[in-house]
């Protein structure tokens, strides 16, 4: 379990692009895997594998999954992806704090860490776009209640997905208030279908 040991405000926070160029840990293999920042820290960007066919997987926030050490939510979201025909899987959550219970996020969102977090979005967009439109898998479940401001960081994620007309998805059906589930709760084989994001955001 991840319990935050303060605000992420009280934090020096990397950007992105730093985090990114990093070359910190030689405790995992990076021709597999994908890892930013590449330690363990308070908060995620990506954790992912390498492929030329990936999708996106957007879930909330980051717990203490890291590469060769999958919580139960990443294995999940690796069986559903290779399910789908995908040949690797990009983990991003819509708020880059680790926090195993959302409950302890953070109180009022850190701007700089959603700027990032932004940031690294945009790179992952055009890492699964390969020619082709880059595929997103909404997984953040009802947990998108927990913060007021959580719903405005997806919004930004939609205009940062229009630019490269990535197609949403979702597994399986929307819960009955619209949300798209959590993969914790799926079947392994459960099948994508079209998510209209636009929709659940109005």
């Amino acid at each position: 379990m991840h319990i935050p040991q303060s605000d992420t405000a009280e934090l020096e926070i990397l950007s992105f692009s730093e985090a990114r160029s990093l070359s910190t840990s030689s405790a995992y293999d990076r021709r597999i895997w994908l890892y930013v920042p590449d330690f363990y820290t308070e908060y995620r960007y990506v954790l992912g594998t390498t492929g030329e066919r990936p999708v996106i997987c957007c879930g909330i926030n980051p717990s203490t999954a890291e590469p060769d050490n999958l919580d139960p939510t990443l294995k999940s979201v690796s069986r559903i992806a290779a399910a789908n025909g995908f040949d690797s899987w990009l983990m991003f959550n819509v708020y880059a704090q680790r926090a195993t219970r959302p409950d302890d996020m953070d109180r009022a969102r850190n701007e700089r860490l959603h700027r990032e977090n932004m940031e690294a979005f945009r790179a992952l967009l055009t890492m699964a776009a390969g020619g082709e439109r880059p595929v997103v898998w909404a997984a953040w479940g009802a947990i998108i209640e927990k913060r007021p401001w959580l719903i405005d960081c997806v919004r930004d994620m939609r205009d940062l997905a229009e630019d490269f007309r990535a197609e949403w998805v979702c597994a399986g059906s929307c819960s009955k208030a619209g949300h798209p589930h959590h993969p914790l709760y799926l079947r392994k084989d459960e099948r994508f279908r079209p998510f209209d994001l636009g929709g659940y955001l109005t």
